[in-house]
């Protein structure tokens, strides 16, 4: 006869085994955890030499604590810090987590981490041919060498004496051949990193990146590693810049700010940088810096054919137009009176904030020289002047730099000295006399009659007068040479 219960019920219907309940227990302590697994445990805590991690089943995890130390040989975490961890073996007793298989690992468990796809710790003994020899607890394995690092090798003598994490690819004749790579590792840490920093990042962050590549449209500069983004040429800096190379160079470690993320299927997103978004717009304080009428010092950053640009300040750039070059000779050229890079002195004639424009004049800058023409030139005055042209309505005569005189060709045939002037070639100095002066346009008319008491023979291309005595004085120099040889 069953058995029942006060309620009617049989007792063997609702009271399951011992065995099944140590069976349920069992499986429930351990469910779904097996070795190779990686686990994000909470720290629950921390002991002498033991860790003990919350694994979300009913059996705490423990691992070494000499394990989890830093570079720097300290135990960076607290109780309730979260960390990566792998499933070196599992029971109902304990759940053994560790960074890597290391310590007194044998064959029998570097196959278990080569199945299990779980790290190995390793210390590199040597340089091979095509790569390193890895020592992993007294059983030697073959790391090549692209599998070395994420980067190329370039010397791989640093490596030798230290020891890594790595991956086992390959575990053939029962340990005698294995292959390992630190590379596969380093990809997924990245890889992990890198998500975790793409969660965080959005337009306006600023970060701090390192220049990997510089092209001529621009720089990559990384991120974090495995991510990088566009820094182009435009956003280096609020000045004017040609070439990347000139003012970046590979490693440089700079601040930028992100202005746009696309994002891509299967790849990436494409993230463009600035560098000059991170510092202050120089155009807002423009006003308080400069003024209309202000003579400054500036360089020169480009040349165009209408006129060049002038940096005043860094990122501050303003136009010299052709026209405001000089005073002194007519340009044609920008080339032939300016050059990129050349410290000149400029007048600040007008200024645009809304436009971010600014205009500068050269020529007022060294002064206007027809301001004081008045004083320095009066009608009827004899002087010396540069024959600089010969045109057909006359010739241009350059009397100080930037001051030119017309003598007109009315004015040479109606001379005496008509074809000794006419003579002369460009370049050759003259005297000539002021006939008119017009200042307010610019203008000075000139003739070549000399003064009462000037000798015409001055317009000669020599320019000194022939000495010329009179008849009397010649025959009476004859006849003294005559007495003296009787």
């Amino acid at each position: 006869m069953d058995s029942f219960s006060e309620n009617g019920a049989s007792a063997d219907a609702v009271e399951p085994s011992f065995a099944e309940l140590l069976e349920s227990y069992s499986s429930r302590i351990t469910r779904d955890i097996r070795t190779g697994d990686r686990l994000s445990s909470r720290i629950i805590s921390i002991e002498k030499d033991s860790v003990f991690f919350d694994t979300g089943t009913q059996t705490d995890g423990v691992a070494v604590k000499s394990d989890l130390l830093n570079e720097q040989g300290e135990f960076p975490y607290h109780v309730g810090d979260t960390l990566e961890l792998y499933v070196v073996s599992a029971n109902e007793d304990a759940i053994r987590l560790s960074r890597s298989i290391s310590g007194t690992a044998d064959t029998t468990m570097l196959k278990d981490a080569f199945h299990s796809a779980v790290p190995v710790s390793g210390k590199v003994t040597g340089v091979c041919k095509g790569g390193f020899h890895v020592d992993i607890h007294h059983t030697r394995a073959f790391c090549p060498i692209s599998q070395m690092d994420v980067s190329y090798v370039e010397n791989p003598e640093i490596y030798v004496g230290q020891t890594f994490d790595f991956l086992i690819l390959q575990f053939e004749e029962h340990g005698k051949n294995i292959v390992v790579s630190r590379r596969e590792l380093m990809k997924r840490a990245m890889e992990a990193h890198k998500k975790t920093f793409l969660e965080t990042l959005s337009v306006g962050v600023v970060c701090t990146g390192k220049i990997v590549r510089i092209m001529p449209y621009g720089a990559f500069v990384e991120l974090t590693p495995g991510l990088t983004g566009l820094l182009p040429v435009s956003e280096i800096s609020w000045s004017h810049i040609e070439k990347p190379e000139d003012v970046l160079n590979s490693d440089d470690v700079l601040q930028v700010v992100v202005t746009a993320i696309q994002p891509r299927e299967g790849d990436d997103p494409k993230i463009s940088l600035s560098v000059k978004q991170v510092l202050e717009n120089p155009w807002t304080t423009v006003h308080e810096r400069f003024h209309i009428g202000d003579r400054i010092q500036g360089n020169v950053s480009r040349l165009a054919p209408f006129g060049a640009f002038v940096e005043i300040a860094p990122g501050i750039d303003g136009l010299v137009h052709i026209s405001e070059i000089s005073y002194k000779k007519r340009v044609n050229r920008i080339e032939d009176f300016l050059a990129t890079g050349e410290t000149v002195y400029v007048l600040i004639k007008e200024i645009d904030l809304i436009k971010k424009r600014i205009s500068l004049s050269i020529k007022d800058a060294e002064g206007d020289p027809w301001m004081d023409v008045s004083e320095k030139f009066k009608p009827g005055q004899s002087v010396e002047g540069i024959l600089q042209k010969k045109e057909k309505w006359g010739y241009l005569i350059t009397l100080s730099p930037g001051i030119t005189g017309i003598l007109p060709i009315s004015a040479i045939r109606s001379s005496a000295q008509a074809s000794t002037v006419e003579s002369l070639k460009p370049g050759r100095a003259m005297t000539v006399v002021i006939d008119a002066i017009k200042p307010e346009e610019r203008s000075i008319t000139l003739r070549i009659d000399a003064p009462e008491n000037d000798n015409w023979q001055q317009y000669t291309p020599s320019r000194k007068p022939l000495p010329m005595g009179t008849l009397g004085d010649k025959l009476q120099e004859a006849l003294n040479r005559t007495q003296r040889n009787k």
